[in-house]
């Protein structure tokens, strides 16, 4: 089979990328191998590919919004059959008895490893997963629709949900990409009026189609104060701007798992009043089997720019420089 790993990573993303051939993985105890049918590409992947997330696992294969089949279960491999379509997602294993994992928080274990960044994930033909961390798929989608669900659409339903945003609010969202685009149509679902703050006239475009009441440029105010904010862009200077457009109360989630730095604070122009600024840490299998619940019972439209895989690094590229409307989705079976 053949794989695009990190051979080095560095600001040119496109030089970070190797495509080679590679051995078919085995599936260890409790895993399935998995045909990748459809990757989607996410900012974290750049991340990785450029240093600035240096990879835990010498010349890895990035990935971690995969859609597939199973081709093989390994020994004690429960809940799937041969053929099975699975989604596999960021988080890929946790260690089970820290005190985070037993409250229910195993998205902060200590001990986790994740899909793309720790171990070989989808930009390649085939890749193994845990049974336990593999995901049943909603009908009603296509593999490449489905595969930003995975990540994209979980951290944007976890970052949701960490604003506490009350029911019929106000909700901001700074940056309008592959989460960003879900996670809107998930809170105007819910009842929520959604502004979108965005640099990309396309983006607001896309916001405006899918429902916004507004979509301005990512510097400037909304038409009225917000009772939550999510920050997807990866861009520090923009915190105080969204904690400046919360009303009192108003929390502030920054979905990333990258961001450069935050400028000063001013306490009582950008915190006082009871704002709250929330990090967001990877995803829980929680999180994914409640999103997947909710795009089986409300049809999302997802937004794809598809790409076939021998073309990973273009697509790489093409989202470091905005030029990707939505998500952009690797296809294997496509030249």
């Amino acid at each position: 089979m053949y794989g695009w790993q990190v051979a080095a990573p560095g600001r040119d993303v496109r030089r970070a990328l190797r495509r080679t051939p590679m051995f078919v993985p085995r599936p260890g105890p409790g895993e399935l191998l998995v045909v990748v049918d459809a990757c989607g590409v996410c900012r974290t992947d750049l991340h990785v590919a450029s240093g600035e997330l240096p990879p835990r696992r010498p010349s890895v294969v990035p990935g971690h919004e995969i859609v597939g089949h199973v081709l093989e279960p390994g020994a004690g491999a429960e809940g799937f059959r041969p053929g099975d379509r699975v989604g596999i997602a960021w988080l890929r294993e946790t260690c089970g008895r820290c005190r985070f994992c037993l409250r229910g928080d195993e998205n902060l274990c200590p001990d986790s490893r994740y899909t793309g960044w720790d171990a070989d994930g989808g930009y390649a033909d085939c890749t193994t997963v845990r049974a336990d961390f593999a995901y049943v798929l909603p009908d009603g989608y296509d593999d490449a629709e489905l595969a930003p669900l995975l990540c994209a659409g979980i951290i944007g339903y976890r970052a949701l949900r960490r604003t506490e945003l009350p029911p019929g609010g106000r909700l901001g969202i700074y940056g309008f990409g592959a989460s960003a685009h879900l996670t809107a149509q998930i809170a105007i679902a819910e009842g929520a009026t959604v502004h979108v703050l965005t640099r990309s006239e396309q983006a607001r475009k896309l916001a405006l189609e899918l429902g916004a009441a507004s979509a301005g440029e990512a510097y400037d105010a909304p038409p009225e104060p917000l009772d939550a904010a999510v920050l997807f862009a990866p861009v520090g200077d923009l915190v105080p701007v969204a904690l400046r457009a919360l009303d009192r109360g108003g929390t502030l989630a920054v979905a990333g798992i990258y961001l450069t730095d935050i400028p000063s604070l001013e306490y009582e122009r950008d915190l006082f009043q009871e704002r709250t600024v929330r990090s967001v840490t990877a995803n829980t299998r929680a999180d994914g089997r409640e999103l997947l619940a909710f795009a089986a019972k409300h049809r999302l439209t997802v937004a794809t720019t598809p790409y076939p895989m021998s073309r990973a690094a273009d697509a790489l590229v093409d989202l470091a420089a905005d030029r990707v409307n939505g998500a952009a989705v690797l296809l294997p079976k496509t030249s």
